[in-house]
């Protein structure tokens, strides 16, 4: 009689749910990241993404205002479409545009913006207790935003130019630290102290990443750490924000207003939000909804799923132009990269801090986001400077140029 063997035990199939799935998920995801082009569509895809949330919730949020006050509930959009109409043709400029042609534009660039803030000490306009805007004709722009890309381009422009001196502390420091100084003394003559502190913020990054030694950053933390808070106590309304930020319910009525309603905003928006336009607060109890604010609408319309997609995709274009820092052969494009990234991420943490009232309120807008062609414009150059890094790997340069002969054979072969 025949015997039969029992069957081993098999294991089950692999599906995405299961640990092998999820081996299987991450190795497709490494694959996916270390194509020649990733860099290049996860800057493209979250810019783009960034850019049309901002349009949609600068609409949400402006809409009540701009009814109020310009009679028109589309005002405000329509202006920011206007910027974003000149932002983009120049962010595509910025990324086609040769490297030395680019290079050759930092001492132009530092020079405009130094008179630009010049004209600002002597011209300036004051708005909401700041003299940061210059007006020109129909139009106010504030040149501290774009003082943040010059300053970017300048210093790369001469620690590239340095590359081989920079273990020298001479060459470090001179010129970019007294040309900083310069910029930002002139920011805080006009008593914008969130701008002066983004502007540090770049100052200490550009040190860092050039090899600046350790004792320079104590120093001079502890010494704008003293001035800041000084600086602080000249205004009534900065020094009540400054000791009122932990708790602004303490200060309901006044300076706790602004971030207690933004609290209420985000704590009513739940997991998914209260629907886009559904917002309670911007219908004025919360100030400056569609400018420093505007993460407290979205989180009130967008839930935390939407304030956390935002944050996942400031940090995807991050992790994007930190590759191609890493990656690059050219001093210069590794220190422009490391500039952008400092600049447009730490700027979304401190407003995002100024929301969650980690922060003090310090009047820093959300870069892509928040209204004002001052900002965006400047931003989206930014960001194409940086898709334009990412096209000039040599993989990348390989695969696009590869790509267009692909494209020019089928073409040929249809006609």
């Amino acid at each position: 009689m025949a015997t039969t063997t029992p069957e081993a035990p098999t294991r089950p199939a692999t599906t995405s749910r299961g640990p092998r799935g999820l081996t299987v998920g991450l190795r497709s995801l490494k694959e996916a990241l270390d194509r020649p082009l990733s860099s290049y569509y996860l800057l493209l895809g979250a810019s783009a993404l960034l850019l049309t949330i901002g349009l949609i919730m600068v609409l949400s949020a402006s809409s009540v205002y701009s009814f109020r006050n310009l009679g028109d509930s589309y005002a405000v959009v329509k202006r920011q479409l206007m910027w974003v109409a000149i932002g983009l043709p120049a962010a595509w400029v910025a990324s086609r545009i040769p490297l030395k042609h680019l290079r050759r534009m930092a001492y132009p660039g530092f020079l405009v913006a130094l008179a630009l803030l010049v004209l600002v000490a002597r011209f300036g306009v004051v708005i909401n207790g700041n003299k940061n805007w210059l007006s020109l004709g129909p139009v106010a722009i504030q040149p501290a935003e774009i003082a943040k890309l010059a300053i970017i381009l300048w210093a790369s422009h001469i620690y590239a130019h340095k590359e081989r001196r920079l273990g020298e502390l001479h060459h470090v420091v001179v010129p970019v630290v007294p040309g900083m100084a310069m910029v930002i003394t002139l920011v805080v003559a006009g008593r914008d102290l969130g701008t002066a502190l983004v502007l540090f913020a770049i100052l200490l990054a550009m040190l860092w990443v050039v090899g600046a030694p350790a004792r320079f950053f104590t120093v001079a933390l502890t010494g704008v750490g003293v001035l800041a808070l000084f600086l602080a106590t000249t205004s009534q309304e900065r020094l009540e924000r400054l000791t009122n930020f932990v708790d602004p319910f303490k200060d309901y009525h006044d300076a706790g207003w602004q971030p207690a309603h933004g609290l209420y905003a985000l704590s009513t928006g739940g997991w998914l939000g209260q629907g886009i336009g559904a917002s309670r607060q911007k219908w004025g109890d919360l100030p400056e909804a569609h400018t420093d604010f505007i993460f407290a609408v979205l989180g009130e319309e967008l839930g935390l799923a939407g304030t956390l997609l935002v944050v996942v995709l400031f940090f995807t274009i991050a992790f994007a132009a930190v590759r191609i820092a890493l990656r690059t052969d050219d001093p210069f494009v590794r220190y422009m990269s490391f500039g952008i990234v400092v600049w447009l991420l730490g700027q979304m943490m401190i407003n995002v801090g100024m929301v969650l009232a980690v922060l003090p309120v310090i009047g820093i807008p959300l870069p892509l986001i928040s209204y004002g062609g001052s900002a965006l414009v400047p931003s989206l150059v930014a960001l194409g400077l940086l898709v334009g890094f990412a096209r000039r790997e040599p993989d990348a340069a390989r695969a696009l140029a590869a790509r267009r002969r692909s494209r020019s054979a089928g073409l040929s072969a249809g006609r």
